[in-house]
């Protein structure tokens, strides 16, 4: 059986692609998450690489964080594909949807290093994939927002049916493909224990409006 990592951002798409994977009997052992070399926010998200941590051990899984910069991201993430081949990994899952252009860069990295890509929500509709993420039981808040697209009224909001239907009515896609938002899930039927937060603070950062989540534990 080909064992496979999930490349993980701590959002709803990586997570739900994770479930899919597993529903569909793929054996996933490791989480994979890239940080900034210069700090301690995640690549994706902008999240604390500690509350990333946080969720793989909510989930029991061993998870790997890389650090990397933009311009050694391609070489970093080879790299990381490399160490954790020793664990037996020869695939990765990610939660891409519709980006050509993403999926093609997945296919010739993994390709160039001898490892199988695996994207469990290719192709999907997107508000179909919003709707099976909640009606799944999953729990996640909106931790960033694209300021050229939505306000930082939307940080905090819980993604439910209600969320779902004002961001239909927004007008952008409703799993945030173009980067329009991004989640944190905290939450859902791949945890063994939920992570709970506290305290948290909205900041202006590189055109995005993001929650900076303070204080957290595991439940």
């Amino acid at each position: 059986m080909t064992i496979y990592a999930a490349s993980w951002s701590g959002g709803k798409d990586s997570c739900l692609a994770y479930w899919k994977a597993i529903g569909r009997g793929f054996k996933v052992s490791h989480l994979l998450n890239f940080i900034h070399a210069d700090s301690t926010q995640s690549m994706s998200h902008g999240l604390d690489s500690k509350l990333i941590a946080l969720q793989a051990k909510a989930m029991e899984l061993p998870i790997l964080q890389q650090k990397v910069t933009w311009d050694t991201y391609e070489a970093g993430f080879k790299n990381a594909l490399e160490m954790l081949k020793p664990e037996g990994i020869k695939g990765l899952v990610t939660g891409d949807i519709y980006l050509q252009e993403h999926k093609d860069w997945i296919d010739r990295v993994c390709g160039e290093v001898g490892v199988i890509a695996l994207l469990p929500l290719w192709g999907m509709n997107s508000d179909a994939l919003l709707t099976e993420f909640i009606e799944a039981g999953f729990k996640a808040v909106i931790v960033s927002v694209k300021a050229k697209f939505m306000g930082k009224e939307w940080l905090g909001k819980h993604l439910d049916k209600d969320t779902a239907s004002e961001l239909s009515q927004l007008g952008v896609d409703v799993c945030g493909e173009a980067g329009e938002f991004h989640t944190f899930v905290y939450d859902g039927p791949s945890f063994k224990r939920p992570v709970k937060f506290g305290d948290t603070a909205i900041v202006s950062r590189d055109g995005h409006w993001t929650l900076n989540i303070k204080e957290y534990s595991l439940g």
